[in-house]
C-alpha cells in the first residue's frame, strides 16, 4: 500500500483538503482525507509529493494521437484545406509505422501533462497499440467513411472485419469503439448502419459534429464547398435535415448514445435531442478557436445536465496536448459568452477535465474523482515556490499553471507511469524516427506547393 501525501488534495467529489492524502491500494483508492487522519501501519509505504497539487488523472475525451506528428505543419489554412491536407499526408506519406510511433509520441505529452485517459479517434487504430503498450486507459474509437450511400455495405464490412480483431485485444484499460466520422464524410444510409452494429455489439459510439457553418450549410441546404466536392466525385447531395444533430437522430446514431464532437453550431432544439437520446458531448476550446470554427455554448450544454468533458483534438489543429489549458479557455470562453467573471469557476472546469469526461466516456463509475474504491489515475503538478501564497490551488492550476504545468507523478491503475517528472515507459528511439518522419512530411509539403498533385 502506498500513501501519497501533498500540500493540496483536490479530490473534486469534494472541497480541496489542505494537506491531504490518497492512500493506493492493488491499484484503487482505499481511503482519501486529511494527511493527519491517515492510515497507518508497517504495510503503508508513504510518498511524500510536497509542495503540488494531486488529483484525479485528467480525462482527454477527445484526441487524434496517429496525427501528433503534424504538429505546425498546416497552418494558415482554411477547414476545407486544412483537411484536405492533413488527408493527403495521411495517406500519401505516413506509414502505419509512422502513425505508431506518433500515437506513442503523444502519449509520452499527455502523460507529462497528467492525461491518463484518452478517447481517440482514429483512421489507422495505431493510437489503441500505443495506449496499451504505454499503460494509460483509453477508448479507441476506429472511424469509417463513405459518404456515397452505395459505399455503405462495403464500408460496414471493412469496419466489422477491424472491430472483430482489434477487440481481440482489448484490456481492462483499453477497449475498441466506432466513429462514423463526420456528416460531410458519412452518408445517412451508413450513420444508420453504424448506429445498428454499435448499439448490437454495445460498442462505444463518437461522432464530429455540428463542428463548421460549412458543415450546417451541407445538412440543411446540400450546398457550400462539402457539396461542392462531393459533387465533383459524381455524389449527389441535397438538403438532408434541419441541423446536423437533427441528422443523427434521423438516422438512429443518437440513439446509440454517441459521443459528440465540437457542437458548436447547435439550436436549443438540437441540446434537447442530446438530452432525450442520454448522449454526450465533448468541449475541444482551443481546437475550436484555432481553426476559426466558433465558441460552443458550454452554458448551454451545463444548463442541461449533460455529460460534457473536454478535449484537445489533434495538437495538428490545437499545437499542444494540454488539459489544464483547455480548462482554462473554457473558463474565459464561457465569461465572454455570459458576460460574467468566473461564471464557470476554476473548480468546474478542472470537474470537466476530469469527471466530466469519464462521465461522457461512461467511465464514472471508474476514474475522475478521488475516492475509495475508485481506480487509482492520480496525477500530481507541482505549484512552485514563484506562484506566491496558493490561496486556491484549482485558482492555480487553471490560471496561472494553465499551458506550462508538467506533473510529477501519474498513476493509472496504482502503476506509476511518471515518477519524479520522468515518463518511466516509452523509449528514447521514437523521437528520433519523429524528427525523420517530419522531414518527409516537409519534403512532400514543398512539393504539392510547387505544384506536384498531392
Amino acid at each position: 500500500m502506498i500513501l501519497y501525501t501533498a500540500d493540496w488534495l483536490l479530490p473534486i467529489a469534494a472541497p480541496p483538503i489542505r494537506h491531504g492524502a490518497v492512500l493506493v491500494e492493488d491499484g484503487r483508492i482505499a481511503w482519501v482525507g486529511a494527511a493527519t487522519s491517515a492510515p497507518t501501519g508497517e504495510q503503508i509505504r508513504t510518498v511524500a509529493l510536497g509542495r503540488c497539487a494531486l488529483m484525479p488523472g485528467l480525462v482527454n475525451a477527445h484526441s487524434h494521437l496517429e496525427l501528433t506528428i503534424l504538429r505546425g505543419c498546416l497552418e494558415g489554412l482554411d477547414f476545407r484545406e486544412w483537411l484536405r491536407t492533413l488527408t493527403a499526408i495521411r495517406r500519401d506519406v505516413l506509414t502505419v509505422d509512422d502513425l505508431l510511433d506518433s500515437s506513442r509520441l503523444g502519449l509520452v505529452e499527455g502523460l507529462r501533462h497528467g492525461i491518463t485517459t484518452y478517447a481517440d479517434a482514429t483512421d489507422s487504430a495505431a493510437p489503441l497499440t500505443a495506449m496499451r503498450e504505454l499503460g494509460v486507459r483509453g477508448i479507441g474509437y476506429v472511424e469509417v467513411f463513405g459518404p456515397d450511400p452505395a459505399q455503405r455495405d462495403e464500408s460496414m464490412r471493412a469496419l466489422r472485419a477491424r472491430v472483430s480483431v482489434l477487440r481481440t485485444e482489448d484490456t481492462l484499460l483499453v477497449r475498441t469503439g466506432v466513429s462514423p466520422h463526420a456528416p460531410y464524410t458519412v452518408s445517412s444510409p451508413l450513420f444508420g448502419a453504424v448506429a445498428d452494429y454499435a448499439r448490437h455489439e454495445a460498442l462505444p459510439v463518437a461522432v464530429h459534429v455540428a463542428e463548421s457553418v460549412a458543415e450546417v450549410t451541407f445538412v440543411r441546404e446540400g450546398a457550400g464547398p462539402f457539396a461542392d466536392r462531393l459533387r465533383t466525385r459524381g455524389i449527389a447531395v441535397g438538403p438532408m435535415a434541419e441541423s446536423p444533430i437533427a441528422l443523427l437522430e434521423a438516422t438512429g446514431l443518437l440513439a446509440a448514445r454517441p459521443l459528440l464532437v465540437h457542437a458548436i453550431h447547435v439550436s436549443d432544439a438540437d441540446l434537447d435531442r442530446v438530452v432525450s437520446h442520454g448522449a454526450s458531448i465533448v468541449h475541444c476550446p482551443i481546437s475550436n478557436a484555432k481553426l476559426g470554427q466558433g465558441v460552443a455554448p458550454l452554458d448551454r450544454m451545463l444548463a442541461r445536465s449533460i455529460p460534457t468533458g473536454l478535449g484537445s483534438d489533434s495538437v495538428a489543429s490545437n499545437n499542444r496536448m494540454h488539459l489544464l489549458e483547455e480548462a482554462r479557455q473554457a473558463v474565459l470562453q464561457h465569461a465572454l459568452r455570459a458576460g460574467v467573471p468566473d461564471s464557470l469557476t476554476s473548480h468546474e472546469a478542472l470537474a470537466l477535465a476530469t469527471h466530466g469526461g469519464a462521465n461522457a466516456l461512461g467511465l464514472a463509475d471508474q476514474i475522475g474523482t478521488l475516492e475509495a474504491g475508485k481506480a487509482a489515475d492520480l496525477a500530481a503538478f507541482p505549484l512552485p515556490e514563484s506562484l506566491g501564497p496558493v490561496y486556491d490551488p484549482a485558482v492555480a492550476l487553471v490560471h496561472a499553471m494553465a499551458g506550462r504545468a508538467e506533473a510529477t507523478l501519474v498513476c493509472v491503475a496504482g502503476r506509476e507511469l511518471v515518477r519524479d517528472g520522468i515518463v518511466t515507459t516509452g523509449d528514447a528511439a521514437w523521437q528520433n524516427r519523429g524528427q525523420n518522419i517530419g522531414q518527409r512530411i516537409a519534403n512532400a509539403l514543398e512539393q504539392w506547393r510547387a505544384g506536384a498533385p498531392a
